[in-house]
This record gives structure tokens, sequence and C-alpha cells, in this order.
């Protein structure tokens, strides 16, 4: 199963990269977008997908009425992870992919197109990166660089966003803003970063990303401790295990 799998992820970032003329419309929430290859990716992927794992649910990003996550077999997909990025041109956006079995994440995909990164794990397999195994760094908060994301479409939550990471550039070396949730869990699950957070993100943009974390050695929750949901937004805090300790040990989400 995991290898067709990644066969559909693989070549929905061939979509991605194929792109052109590319029509942008607004979702709700400020700076919120979707474009025509949100959609056609997406369909692209329920099509593949649920031809792999036919009774499985599918909950996509792009979808109004999100279908249940909790019970049997779920896919959990976001088609373009960081659509502002994609569409200024930045390359630095993914597909990701989860599947989860009741609730608990047991696979997860995530690919950037334009580094050809495929990121995956299955549960209790290990993560990978094109074949190779990884792992979380074993850097201490001190010696760590964090990465964030700052909540961009609840304006809300940018104080304590801001007030938690003035707190981590007093501990840590220095600070990251990639701008993928998917991507942040990556770079964290192969040793590149050593921590990330954000006040509120949508089980899409973080599901993919978690497992290939945990399987790496990581750890993911929300920034109080308690498990992240998958059938609704949360807060996430992830990290290796030294410097996801530490912060929670020294109550830095206060």
């Amino acid at each position: 199963m995991l290898y067709p799998i990644l066969d559909a992820v693989r070549e929905a970032g061939q979509i991605i990269l194929s792109a052109h003329d590319v029509q942008v419309s607004s979702k709700e929430g400020i700076g919120n977008f979707v474009t025509t290859y949100d959609v056609k990716v997406q369909s692209f992927l329920r099509e593949k997908l649920l031809s792999i794992v036919p009774d499985a649910h599918f909950v996509g990003e792009e979808d109004k009425v999100h279908d249940d996550a909790l019970h049997g077999l779920a896919f959990i997909v976001d088609p373009i992870d960081c659509t502002a990025n994609f569409v200024r041109g930045m390359k630095h956006s993914a597909v990701s992919v989860a599947l989860a079995r009741d609730g608990v994440l047991i696979l997860g995909a995530v690919y950037n197109p334009y580094r050809d990164e495929m990121f995956y794990a299955e549960l209790g397999k290990g993560a990978f990166l094109n074949g190779t195994p990884i792992h979380v760094s074993d850097r201490t908060l001190s010696e760590g660089v964090f990465c964030i994301g700052t909540s961009p479409y609840h304006r809300s939550l940018r104080e304590r966003t801001m007030t938690i990471a003035g707190r981590l550039m007093e501990r840590m070396q220095d600070l990251r803003r990639f701008g993928s949730a998917a991507l942040d869990l990556t770079d964290i699950a192969c040793g590149r970063v050593e921590l990330g957070f954000e006040c509120i993100l949508q089980p899409w943009d973080f599901a993919g990303g978690a497992i290939i974390l945990t399987e790496a050695g990581g750890r993911i929750t929300q920034l109080d401790g308690s498990p992240i949901t998958l059938d609704r937004p949360c807060s996430i805090l992830s990290g290796n295990p030294l410097a996801h300790s530490a912060f929670l040990e020294e109550n830095l989400a206060k």
C-alpha cells in the first residue's frame, strides 16, 4: 500500500511543477487563497488514493464539508501546503498525505516537488527521505534553531505567537519562518531544525508530517503538551525530545 501511495503523491507533485496560468481566489481568512491547482491536485489525489484504499474516508483541505477522520481508514490531504508560497513562485510548498485508522496515524508522505524530496513513514517502521532513514537531531534547546508558523488567518493569535517566539529567541540560536507546516515538520524530522510551533493549524496541515516526525524519533503535541487532534484545528509543538521537553518544562507557551 505504501509505494502506490507514494507514486500518487509524486504524480501530484508533477502537476504542481507543470502549473501555468494559475487562477487565484480568496477563502475565509485574511491571506487565505485557493488556486485552480489546489483543486486539481486534490481531485487527482482523491481518485488515486481511493483506488488504492477504496473503503477509506477522504478529508481534503479544499472540501467544504469534511469527512470523518476518526473512524475506520481516512486519508487526510493537503494538496498544496502553503498555497501562498506557490502563488508567489517561492518553490517551498508540498503535497501532504496521511492515512489514519480509527484516529491513529499509520502512514504519512510529504513531497516537495521543487527539491524532489519525498519524506515518508509507516507506523513502527521508521521515517525516510528518498529511501534513506532519517532521525531528529540531538541538539538541546540552547543549541537549536526553531521554526514558527504565524497563524496568518487568525490575527488575534499574532501577539501570543510573537511572545512565544521572543522567549525562544532568548533560549535558542535563531528562528526560521518558511510557510509550510508540513515541511517544517519534515525539517525537524531529518535534523535540520530542532523545534517548531504554531498556535492553530488544521489537521491536513500537520497530519502527514506528524507521523514522519514521530517515526524519526521526534515528538508532537499541542502547546500545552496534550495530544494533537485529527478532527479539528489545534495548536502544534513539535521537536526533538530534548527541545520539546525543555519547552514544556520551562512553560514557554504561558
